[in-house]
C-alpha cells in the first residue's frame, strides 16, 4: 500500500515556480462579510457608486462578487460574500483569499449567528477584522449595543479601549464610509503586503459559471505574478488557454497583476470555486496534470460510493418504509451549487435520505433528464433553465423540473416535498356519541339499540365503541343504521335512530355508543 499525497503534484508545481524577482507592494484584498440584509452589498454599492443589490433576486446576494476600486489612497480589491446561512463554504473561502475582513453589522439589529460565523472564519484564517456598524442613520440605531455585544464576545473595539478598528457608517447616505476605507488602508499598511508581479501568475478561483454565448467563465483573483492573455492556465481538474480577460465591469483587459480580480475565458470546464490556479509553461503540462487530478478524483469517488449493505437493508426494514429522494442539481455558478448541496444534505432525516446523484454548472440538458428518469430523480435548477430539447424530453418522461432563483425557496419547497413523502400518521377522531334508550331483541337478527344521538354525528361507515359506566366493553363496527324503517348514511345530534352492532348483542339501556373515524395526519420533519 502506497500513501498517495493528493497535493504532491501541486507541491512540486509550486516549488518549480518560485521565481527570483523583486517583491512589490500590492493592493489589499478586502472581503465584506456579515449577516443577510445588514447592508454588505449596499456598502460596496456606495464605494463603487453602482447598483449591485438591485440585480440580485429577492435582494439577497447569492454569488461572490469581486470588484476592484480606485480610492484616493490607492487601489483596493473587494470580495462580497453572501450572508445567507446556506453559504458557509463561500464565506470561509472569502476569508481564506483575503487580507482584511470588513464585518458589517446593522446598528438596529443584533450580532447574528452568521455574523459570529463570519468573525470566526476571519479569525481562523488569521485575518485582521474591521467592523463597519451600518445603518446609523436609522432612528432605531444603537451602535453602542452592538459594541457591547462584541465586547461580550471578547472583541473590544478601539472606542472601548480595544485593538479592533470599527466605524459607524451609513451605506445609504455615505456617512463614515471614507473614514472606514482609511482604517482599512491603515490595516493594509501595517500588513506590508507584497507580491512579485514578474513571475507566472497564480491565485484562486472565486467563482465559475457557464455563459451561453462565451462558454465557461471563471472569476479568479490573481495573488502573485501577472496573468496575461494567451497563458496556459491549470485550475483544479480543468485547464485551458486564456482567450480573453475582463474586469468586473466587462471591460477587456490585456493583463492582470497581483490582487486583481478578473474573469477569464478559455478553460475547458467550470473549476470548483476555491481551487488554486497556476499558469503553466505549455499546454501539454497543464493538460497532463488536469487529467491526473481528474483520475484521482474519479478513483476517490468510486471508493467512497456507498453500496447497500445488509446492515443498511436491516435498518431500512426496521424503519418500515424507507424513502429516498434523488436530486439532480444544476446551478448558474459553482458556489450556489455547493451551497444548495450542503443545505439539501442537512435536510436528510432517518426516514428520508436526500441523495444528490449529480450536480453541475450550466443549463439543464437532455442527459440530465435521462439520468433523472433512470434514477427516479427530480431536477432542481437554480437560476438556470432547461436547454434545447430537455423540456420536451422531461414532459415525455414525466420528470419534475423545478427552477428557483432564491435559495430559501428551494430549501423550503424540498422540505415540504419531504414532509409529503413521510407516511402519514393515522389518528382517531371521535365523530359523535349516542345514548341507548331502549333495546329490541329481534329473532334471527339480534339486538337492536334504540338510540338518541347526544353529540356530533353517527356515520354508517364509522367504527364504534360500546361504553358502559365509562369503560369500553366492545370495539367494532355497525351492521346497520336506520331512522324508522329507512337505512341512512348518517344521523345528526338530537335525532333518534336504530343501530345494530356487528356480531355483538350484549347491549343494555344507558350504554353510550361512541363513533370514531381514522384520519391521516401529515407528518412534520423533525
Amino acid at each position: 500500500v502506497k500513501q498517495v499525497n493528493e497535493s504532491a503534484l501541486e507541491d512540486s508545481l509550486v516549488e518549480s515556480m518560485t521565481h527570483e524577482g523583486e517583491e512589490m507592494s500590492r493592493a489589499p484584498v478586502v472581503t465584506v462579510m456579515g449577516h443577510v440584509d445588514h447592508g454588505k452589498t449596499s456598502l460596496l454599492d456606495y464605494i463603487r457608486r453602482t447598483k449591485v443589490a438591485s440585480g440580485e433576486s429577492g435582494g439577497i446576494t447569492q454569488h461572490i462578487g469581486a470588484y476592484h476600486v480606485e480610492t484616493d489612497q490607492g487601489m483596493v480589491s473587494f470580495l462580497d460574500t453572501p450572508g445567507h446561512e446556506a453559504f458557509t463554504a463561500m464565506r470561509a473561502r472569502g476569508a481564506q483569499v483575503t487580507d482584511i475582513a470588513i464585518i458589517v453589522i446593522a446598528a438596529d439589529d443584533d450580532v447574528m449567528p452568521q455574523t459570529k460565523e463570519a468573525i470566526s472564519h476571519a479569525q481562523a484564517a488569521g485575518v485582521p477584522i474591521v467592523f463597519a456598524i451600518n445603518k446609523v442613520d436609522k432612528p432605531t440605531a444603537n451602535p453602542d449595543k452592538i459594541k457591547e455585544q462584541l465586547a461580550n464576545m471578547n472583541l473590544l473595539v478601539e472606542d472601548w479601549g480595544g485593538k479592533i478598528q470599527s466605524h459607524d457608517i451609513s451605506a445609504k447616505t455615505g456617512i463614515g464610509v471614507e473614514e472606514l476605507l482609511e482604517k482599512v488602508l491603515l490595516e493594509a499598511e501595517i500588513l506590508e503586503l507584497k507580491a512579485n508581479p514578474d513571475k507566472r501568475a497564480n491565485g484562486t478561483v472565486v467563482e465559475a459559471f457557464l455563459d451561453k454565448g462565451r462558454g465557461y467563465v471563471s472569476t479568479v483573483l490573481v495573488e502573485g505574478g501577472t496573468l496575461k492573455i494567451g497563458d496556459y492556465v491549470l485550475a483544479g481538474t480543468n485547464s485551458g488557454k486564456v482567450k480573453a480577460m475582463q474586469d468586473e465591469r466587462g471591460k477587456e483587459i490585456k493583463e492582470a497583476g497581483p490582487s486583481t480580480p478578473v474573469s477569464i475565458l478559455g478553460l475547458d470546464g467550470a473549476p470548483q470555486a476555491g481551487d488554486k490556479f497556476n499558469v503553466m509553461e505549455d499546454e501539454r503540462e497543464a493538460k497532463d496534470i488536469a487529467n491526473k487530478r481528474t483520475q484521482l478524483q474519479r478513483e476517490q469517488s468510486v471508493r467512497t460510493q456507498k453500496h447497500i449493505t445488509l446492515d443498511e437493508i436491516g435498518r431500512r426494514i426496521a424503519l418500515g418504509d424507507f424513502k429516498e429522494l434523488n436530486i439532480i442539481l444544476k446551478g448558474d455558478v459553482d458556489g450556489s451549487v455547493e451551497a444548495l448541496t450542503d443545505s439539501f444534505g442537512k435536510l436528510s432525516t432517518e426516514e428520508i435520505v436526500v441523495n444528490i446523484i449529480h450536480k453541475g454548472v450550466g443549463a439543464i440538458t437532455e442527459s440530465d433528464v435521462l439520468l433523472a428518469s433512470a434514477s427516479d430523480a427530480i431536477i432542481i435548477g437554480f437560476n438556470v433553465r432547461p436547454a434545447g430539447n430537455a423540456r420536451q424530453v422531461a414532459d415525455k418522461e414525466e420528470i419534475d423540473i423545478r427552477t428557483y432563483s432564491i435559495i430559501y425557496d428551494a430549501i423550503n419547497d424540498l422540505k415540504d416535498a419531504m414532509e409529503g413523502m413521510l407516511s402519514p400518521v393515522m389518528k382517531e377522531e371521535v365523530t359523535g356519541n349516542a345514548e341507548i334508550r331502549e333495546t329490541f331483541k329481534i329473532s334471527k337478527i339480534g339486538t337492536i339499540a334504540g338510540c338518541m344521538v347526544t353529540s356530533g354525528k353517527i356515520y354508517r361507515n364509522s367504527g364504534v365503541r360500546l361504553i358502559r359506566d365509562g369503560v369500553v366493553v366492545y370495539t367494532g363496527e355497525l351492521a346497520s343504521l336506520k331512522r324508522f324503517k329507512d337505512d341512512v348514511k348518517e344521523v345528526s345530534k338530537g335525532y333518534d335512530c336504530g343501530m345494530q352492532i356487528k356480531n355483538y348483542n350484549d347491549i343494555k339501556e344507558g350504554d353510550i355508543i361512541e363513533a370514531y373515524q381514522e384520519v391521516a395526519v401529515k407528518k412534520k420533519l423533525k
